[in-house]
């Protein structure tokens, strides 16, 4: 069997919208990675030269590095113009290659209820678009499935990444997403798409509610997904995005406190599957 290292990662501005209280939480969970998505009280596309090189800097003096950049990108509806999009598509490859970051995530688009045949041919037009910008900016755009885009099932998200016939578009592997989608991750979803995984979300979901957990907490077949990853030797990145509620069981927990919950109970499921981490 396969052992390999996983690297953690995590959308920090769960943590705050403070950079250094950001590194700090991070620092205290040993995690030298974020997938950088808010920052300076903005989205990371929406940030100037001046501001993305004062964030590159100080990442650069605590001594962090940049798994992805959580980009918006495909969080638009089916319907509107594509081009103006494509602007901010060569905007976050244009970061990806600043903070020397791998990955782009991206979407695949709103679509109208019960209108996925409709919009299809647009879809996966829109797609090997993007998929073309990353091959010539030479990063890899990888795929977060989610609920009402067009790559919500593990069908239509293998159809995705089939059409556009490029290694440099790949899947982040969201087994919640999946889940609040009605589909099982493991059962469903990981068949079909364990080719094209080069990322993995982390975060847990309850069938039929939706309600994100901490990983081990709900029905996203996460030992299971451990157990598949560690025997294929995956070394890539597990990038923490709690969604934990400020309700219920974490009511009057902060984005931190909340953060660290899903970061031990992650690292909990590493122990038990005698998976090493970094």
């Amino acid at each position: 069997m396969n052992i390999a290292r996983m690297t953690l990662t995590g959308f920090a501005d769960e943590i705050s919208s403070d950079l250094e209280e950001q590194l700090d939480v991070l620092e205290s969970e040993s995690i030298r990675y974020l997938e950088l998505r808010g920052v300076l009280g903005k989205n990371v596309l929406d940030l100037t030269d001046e501001e993305a090189e004062r964030v590159k800097k100080r990442l650069q003096q605590r001594r962090f590095g940049v798994s992805s950049i959580g980009s918006p990108l495909g969080k638009i509806g089916i319907g509107e113009a594509f081009e103006p999009h494509v602007q901010r598509a060569r905007r976050a490859v244009e970061l990806a290659r600043f903070f020397e970051a791998p990955f782009v995530r991206i979407f695949s688009f709103y679509i109208p209820k019960g209108e996925h045949e409709q919009h299809r041919e647009e879809a996966l037009r829109r797609m090997k678009r993007l998929a073309e910008l990353a091959e010539s900016a030479g990063v890899v755009m990888v795929h977060e499935n989610e609920s009402h885009i067009y790559g919500d099932t593990a069908e239509r998200c293998l159809e995705l990444l089939e059409s556009a016939a490029s290694d440099r578009l790949r899947a982040a592997f969201d087994p919640a997403n999946f889940v609040q989608c009605g589909v099982r991750p493991m059962d469903d979803a990981y068949p079909l798409l364990s080719g094209y995984i080069a990322y993995v979300h982390v975060k847990d979901a309850v069938m039929g509610s939706g309600q994100v957990t901490p990983v081990g907490e709900g029905d996203g077949q996460w030992s299971e997904l451990l157990a598949h990853l560690r025997g294929q030797g995956y070394a890539g990145f597990l990038s923490l995005e709690p969604h934990l509620p400020a309700r219920g069981e974490w009511e009057g927990k902060s984005g931190a406190e909340r953060f660290v919950i899903a970061s031990r109970a992650l690292k909990k499921e590493l122990e038990a599957h005698g998976i090493d981490w970094s």
